[in-house]
């Protein structure tokens, strides 16, 4: 059961033209910010957009075609839209049901989903009478009841509080790796992403701009939209041997020789703050100005303006002690082996 995409949806304003696919197991992660294109994308999987150009192959079978009711594909939407008249077990019997099958044998396939999700004991509740948590998990089980060959969740935990987030997102981990098919997970998240998908696409304006592994996306962005996820300072430039020129008149040394086009990232701890110009300092050392500081977990974050924006991160004894605040000239200075270079 594998899955191969190419979707084109043109709306006034903006084009999704990304292709996508997935192995059977595999569980693959929509990422982008918002309007980036990821739910649009999944309601064209699903038959619920249609394409203007480009096909969607699952198991061998072309879709584009084919009604979204007859496409063997479940889904979890982001408001679960659980029938809030039926129970918990009819909510998961009824897709079943409406493909034919007899009461009792839809009744006992959701029993068992609702066993597998951990809510035998909730089956005869109304969606009202569960937690967030559990109408999660029985939207899950409904998605499974019709034995889908493509598995589509957008924001799946979206609507859930940080405890119950963090609960549901390692059991639906354990639910994902369950399914013998293809798993397309959207999401804003890059913490559900991480956790959840074998692979990350990331999406902007529509377009796919870097696919993998959680492990090679982190440690290579080459979008200031994944810089930012994992907390990088993300340049572009040209590199010759160990220098790269960033701007006409602004050239970074970093730890790796390469040639041509690259990019260079380096954490914002890695920058250190000076009120003078440091003496004997390291081979990247230039005058800055505060644009902003704010608290980042335990320590401050530095916006600074100069030859090229940059984020630092400093400890509050630190900021006071430099008397960092908008408007204050400073110098910022970065070890070569901080800074990393690769193709771009």
């Amino acid at each position: 059961m594998t899955l191969e995409a190419r979707l084109v949806v043109r709306r006034p304003g903006f084009t999704l033209d990304a292709a996508l696919s997935a192995a059977p197991g595999e569980v693959v992660a929509l990422l982008g910010p918002n309007g980036a294109g990821k739910t649009t994308a999944l309601r064209a999987l699903a038959g619920l957009t249609g394409l203007d150009e480009g096909h969607v192959v699952l198991n061998g079978r072309r879709l584009e075609q084919v009604a979204p009711e007859r496409r063997r594909i479940g889904v979890v939407f982001q408001d679960y839209l659980l029938f809030p008249h039926l129970s918990a077990v009819d909510n998961v019997a009824f897709g079943p049901r409406c493909r034919g099958v007899s009461r009792a044998v839809a009744r006992a396939r959701a029993a068992a989903l609702l066993d597998r999700v951990g809510l035998a004991a909730h089956a005869g509740r109304k969606p009202r009478e569960l937690s967030g948590g559990q109408a999660q998990r029985v939207a899950l089980a409904r998605a499974l009841a019709t034995e889908p060959e493509l598995l589509l969740l957008d924001e799946p935990l979206a609507a859930l509080d940080a405890r119950t987030r963090l609960e549901t997102r390692t059991h639906l981990r354990g639910h994902l790796s369950a399914h013998p098919g293809p798993t397309v997970l959207v999401t804003h998240d890059p913490l559900d992403a991480m956790m959840l998908a074998d692979r990350l696409i990331i999406l902007e304006e529509g377009r796919v701009v870097q696919t993998g592994d959680a492990a090679s996306v982190t440690s290579a962005p080459r979008t200031d939209y994944v810089a930012r996820l994992v907390g990088l300072n993300l340049y572009r430039g040209r590199a010759e041997g160990s220098l790269v020129r960033v701007t006409p008149d602004f050239t970074l040394t970093t730890a790796t020789p390469q040639t041509g086009e690259v990019f260079v990232a380096f954490p914002p701890a890695a920058v250190a703050l000076y009120a003078e110009r440091p003496e004997g300092s390291p081979r990247n050392t230039w005058p800055a100005t505060v644009a902003s500081v704010a608290r980042h977990g335990d320590a401050l974050r530095v916006e600074l303006g100069g030859p090229v924006a940059v984020a630092a991160d400093v400890t509050p004894a630190a900021a006071v002690q430099l008397g960092l605040a908008p408007g204050r000239q400073v110098w910022a200075s970065l070890k070569a082996t901080e800074a990393s270079s690769y193709p771009a």
